[in-house]
């Protein structure tokens, strides 16, 4: 299988795997609101080998890595990749599951979580952790890349108490996973301060001294898609992962798109109630959706009191009764 990080022809835009965000009716969405070409890579919500590893807990950790016929679709049309993310520490079982995953699923890709910086996961020595065990990361991905013909690229963050950004991107360098995405921040500053791009460019030209062919992408505090193209040109990134950037404007992909009307959020916000429900119901949780109701209603005369209305509600039918649809 080729790598097809290696593949693309200027800069590279991809949507960051996220909790209870990038599942299948969010990537869609997202994915019909992009131009042509601006978006090139999603990525599953973070899912767990050992959790998929285990014959009763599949069945609900498996629900991270479905994808509707109607996504797949709009992936094939639009020439997008998904790629699978998966977390864990044992590479034995990393080994079985990238090997189930490419026997039972279309994925483009599989990424390893090694930047999670959630205490509670850190704790169990996985994701972030993983930047303060290298041998143990390294084995991780050798094992990966046994179970699977797909390229293996690594998702990490700058550190764990502070930068040791040089270090560890040469421990990663090492085993050449097929990319590595790099967020400018350390585990213990979670998601706050400044994330640093100067980080990322210092690894870029590590990268470039040593493993020059290996596509390198930069992620944190990305808000629109002229700011990552400056990135780009600033650091030397391949390309860009956008994560909370998506909750500030949903139409991120589609940069020439700088009006959206009140109807156009609202008519999106009911098409992915519908596709929710149609996806979900009965197996998420329906509040769930009301994160993204607050990414839908701003930026317009009464957005406030309708995102305060719609935090009321308790049921599908009542966002369409509010709306007045059937």
């Amino acid at each position: 299988m080729t790598n097809f990080w290696q593949q693309f022809n200027g800069p590279v835009f991809s949507l960051a795997p996220m909790e209870d965000v990038t599942d299948t009716v969010f990537r869609e969405i997202v994915m019909g609101m992009s131009a042509m070409e601006k978006l090139n890579v999603v990525f599953t919500e973070f899912t767990s080998v050992e959790g998929m590893n285990h014959p009763v807990g599949r069945t609900r950790v498996s629900e991270r890595l479905v994808v509707n016929d109607s996504e797949k679709e709009l992936l094939k049309k639009l020439n997008i990749k998904l790629v699978a993310q998966i977390w864990g520490r044992n590479p034995e079982i990393y080994k079985n599951i990238a090997s189930y995953l490419t026997e039972n699923y279309q994925f483009d890709g599989i990424d390893i979580n090694m930047g999670c910086p959630v205490k509670k996961v850190f704790k169990q020595g996985a994701c972030s952790a993983l930047i303060g065990e290298p041998n143990l990361a390294k084995e991780i991905i050798l094992a990966t890349k046994e179970g699977t013909n797909l390229p293996v690229s690594v998702k990490t963050r700058t550190g764990i108490k502070q930068h040791q950004t040089e270090e560890w991107i040469s421990e990663l360098l090492e085993v050449e996973p097929a990319a590595i995405i790099l967020h400018g921040r350390t585990q213990r500053m979670q998601s706050d301060g400044e994330a640093s791009w100067d980080e990322i460019a210092l690894a870029v030209k590590l990268k470039n001294q040593l493993k020059p062919h290996i596509p390198f992408h930069g992620n944190g505090d990305v808000f629109s898609y002229e700011q990552g193209l400056q990135r780009i040109t600033e650091t030397g990134v391949d390309g860009v992962m956008v994560g909370r950037g998506i909750f500030q404007n949903p139409w991120f992909f589609n940069p020439e798109k700088t009006e959206i009307s009140k109807d156009e959020r609202i008519e999106k916000l009911i098409q992915h109630t519908r596709l929710f429900e149609k996806t979900w119901s009965g197996r998420k949780n329906f509040n769930i959706l009301k994160r993204f109701y607050k990414i839908y209603l701003n930026s317009f005369d009464g957005a406030a009191k309708m995102r305060a209305d719609l935090m009321e509600v308790k049921d599908y039918q009542e966002v369409y009764s509010y709306f007045k649809l059937h």
